[in-house]
């Protein structure tokens, strides 16, 4: 055993060396090539340009590119893809520009590259990290196969305000998920190799506090505790910095009062001096140059602030640009502050062997082979039905049969624009899969009537909002009356309704927040009537964030949660409608009954005087109006089939801090179907010198059992899933009782409890 135990240490030494060996010819390298740099180029490095051209991802577009690469003036490119155009670009850089350095290609490659997954909200329900990650893989062959070296991807912010349009691209609202998924992301984009033509450099974004927006409305103030920070929103970042992400994205907010894109605190003494970040930093699209609307200062001013605070790339504002030389004359920053952004830029270039082979990216047949292949499509086809959530299912209306008239009723039925979601740079509509196409090549022998029912929204004002970025909302030549009543006739001779409603695509994502996050009015008469019909209907909904269903759920007999599913969505869909898949999709985020119990999640503290289900309500923490309870808690999705769980056992009731507690409960299928269950595991501290949550996520499990099978599942805590932030920001445990909780979501749990001892 010693002499394993020896060679694991020689191993581990040896790599150790070699890493060390790679960073001193790595630094050798930069430090030669900066050193024949000027002033000016070494500020072009830091400059991140987008030629247009493409799809906009922000309000202004960089000028005089072309010019400014041969000038050496530029670092990256980002909105352009395709070997074609990306080999002319590089061709301006590497034969052109005095020193010949390669550019970096970056986009928003978010959910897929030309394969489109399921939006990330909708990958998180899967609580799937192998899927998940196999997903971003797939995502870095096709990107890297059109000429891109560089992913700004994954968003981590926690958010738990559903009316912030951007919750759509990101995993929810539990820190411990957040962070699995953040690691997955990374090393699917990243592999193990990121000198591999198939992998490209991942940006975690957006750092920091992003999805904390006050009022849930975009590019807004946030404002918390660092308590707050450590235990709950930091997390996820930190997460993909351990996974080795090469780059991070600042965000648009201020943190403690200062912008982070110019915060020291966030980009220097947290991100590379605690956390030991190693990568560079890019500030989001123009973000620098928003500063002076923060009251910061005027370009020069902010563009100096944000290089002195650790921001190394300035995306598309030129700020750094065009003032960091006066600024450096001035005395208002240093040469060592250009020069470490300089060679952050420099270093990641070299990481991704652009120096070795500029064009290592950049090869004509590898789009054809790679990219919309029939195993990719495949997978998305896989991934999305994974991702699913059961909301609703009475009388067992779903699995539907594959005979008999089925009425496919509503705006998105047959709607190709529609299937992908938001932030679909490189993805095409055209070559999604609709509802009604995918019912057809599961289910042939149905007789499908359509009908369209309503417009998406008949407010034309709102309509104009969403179709900013292309015509998602469009309306009809027919009256709503007249779309109604021949929704109405359909179902009638139908034997079962499939109303497909919810969101378009862009009424989530970036610049999409709502202060009504129920479905549009004219959907919600769509549905009333198709109810009153008294046919069985199915609602299978569209949507990029928690809507308010209390309507829905009372009165809909099957609601099936489908996100927005990709290319692949129709043919998934169709998969889990007709039983060809069991849904086993979880809820990450909570569904509130209304937009007044927002913000509204599961691991909430308790107040003094505790909300109680059912007890008095005067002078207790609740509403006049509502219970605080949610639609559809965290954690929340049913099944085809049916699961119990038997009551929880300890292996000890006391554990030592160097011990660990093995918690165990058996699951049964108790339905007529097969089925996976996610079983979920949280804690509480029952008392602590820092008030702690009613529950938090620790542990979960995946399990698939036959109907009528029953399997153990255990979990293993150790004193490090007990810590918890204090008032100094160290983590630390202390003694006293925990309750444990098992059970299928964050509501419905067996309890169990156990102590810790001082020693």
């Amino acid at each position: 055993m010693k002499g394993i135990k020896n060679i694991g240490i020689l191993i581990l030494s040896s790599a150790c060396l070699q890493l060390s060996a790679q960073d001193a010819k790595m630094n050798t390298y930069v430090s030669n090539l900066m050193s024949r740099m000027t002033l000016e180029e070494k500020i072009g490095q830091l400059n991140l340009v987008t030629p247009g051209g493409g799809v906009a991802t922000g309000a202004v577009v960089s000028q005089g590119v072309e010019d400014n690469i041969r000038k050496g003036l530029v670092g990256g490119l980002f909105g352009i893809y395709g070997p074609e155009k990306v080999r002319k670009a590089q061709d301006l850089a590497v034969k052109n520009s005095r020193l010949h350095i390669p550019l970096i290609f970056g986009l928003d490659v978010i959910h897929g590259h030309k394969t489109m997954f399921p939006i990330p909200l909708g990958l998180s329900c899967t609580w799937d990290t192998a899927l998940i990650e196999k997903s971003a893989r797939i995502a870095a062959t096709e990107a890297s196969a059109d000429g891109l070296n560089w992913a700004f991807s994954p968003m981590v912010d926690i958010a738990r305000d559903p009316r912030w349009g951007r919750i759509s691209e990101g995993g929810g609202e539990d820190p411990y998920l957040g962070s699995l998924i953040a690691k997955a992301m990374v090393r699917g984009y990243q592999g193990n190799d990121l000198t591999k033509n198939n992998t490209i450099m991942a940006c975690v974004k957006h750092f920091a506090l992003y999805g904390a927006a006050e009022a849930g409305r975009e590019y807004n103030t946030v404002d918390m505790s660092r308590i707050q920070m450590y235990q709950y929103y930091l997390p996820p970042y930190k997460a993909a910095v351990d996974a080795g992400v090469g780059s991070v994205m600042s965000s648009f907010n201020v943190v403690d009062g200062i912008p982070a894109t110019a915060n020291k605190w966030l980009l220097t003494d947290l991100l590379r001096k605690q956390w030991g970040f190693k990568g560079f930093v890019v500030s989001d699209y123009t973000s620098v140059n928003e500063m002076t609307a923060h009251g910061m200062g005027d370009l020069q001013t902010v563009s100096a602030l944000a290089l002195k605070a650790g921001l190394d790339m300035d995306m598309v504002g030129e700020g750094f640009l065009t003032t960091l030389k006066k600024s450096l004359s001035e005395g208002k920053i240093t040469q060592a502050n250009i020069d470490a952004a300089c060679r952050r830029i420099l270093e990641a270039k070299y990481k991704l062997g652009l120096f070795d082979d500029p064009y290592r990216y950049i090869t004509e047949d590898r789009p054809a082979k790679e990219i919309m292949t029939d195993e990719t499509r495949a997978a998305a086809r896989e991934i999305a039905s994974h991702s699913f959530v059961l909301l609703k299912n009475k009388n067992q209306v779903l699995p539907l049969k594959k005979s008999g008239t089925i009425a496919l009723i509503g705006p998105l039925a047959n709607n190709k624009r529609n299937m992908l979601g938001t932030w679909t740079i490189a993805g095409d509509f055209n070559k999604s899969v609709t509802i009604m196409e995918g019912i057809k090549n599961v289910a042939s022998g149905i007789t499908i009537k359509y009908a369209k029912g309503a417009n998406i929204t008949d407010d034309t004002t709102f309509a104009k909002h969403v179709n900013a970025l292309g015509v998602e909302v469009e309306t009809d030549a027919h009256t709503p009356q007249e779309l109604l009543n021949e929704a109405v006739a359909t179902a009638n001779q139908s034997d079962v309704v499939v109303a497909v409603l919810g969101e378009a695509a862009d009424m989530a994502g970036e610049s999409s927040s709502r202060s009504d996050i129920s479905l549009p009015e004219s959907q919600q008469n769509l549905l009333k009537a198709l109810v009153k019909t008294g046919k069985p209907v199915v609602l299978v909904l569209f949507n990029g964030r928690p809507l308010t269903l209390p309507w829905e759920n009372a009165n809909v007999p099957a609601i099936l949660d489908v996100w927005f599913g990709g290319t692949e969505a129709g043919n998934a869909i169709a998969d889990v409608l007709f039983g060809n898949y069991n849904p086993s999709g979880k809820l990450t985020t909570t569904f509130p009954q209304s937009v007044g119990q927002i913000p509204l999640y599961y691991n909430h503290k308790n107040t003094g005087r505790p909300y109680e289900e059912n007890g008095p309500t005067k002078f207790k923490s609740d509403y006049l109006d509502i219970s605080n309870d949610p639609v559809y808690p965290f954690g929340y999705g049913l099944s085809y089939t049916t699961f119990s769980y038997s009551d929880i056992h300890l292996n000890k009731s006391t554990i030592k801090p160097s011990e660990t507690l093995s918690i165990s409960t058996t699951v049964t299928n108790t339905g007529n179907y097969d089925g996976e269950e996610t079983a979920q595991l949280y804690i509480q501290d029952v008392a602590a010198s820092v008030t702690q949550p009613v529950k938090e996520l620790k542990k979960f499990q995946k399990v698939f059992l036959h109907k009528g099978e029953s399997k153990e599942v255990t979990f293993t805590l150790n004193v490090n899933d007990l810590k918890f932030y204090n008032s100094d920001l160290k983590m630390i445990y202390e003694p006293g009782q925990f309750n444990v909780f098992v059970g299928g979501n964050s509501r419905d749990v067996k309890q169990a409890s156990f102590s810790l001892t001082a020693h």
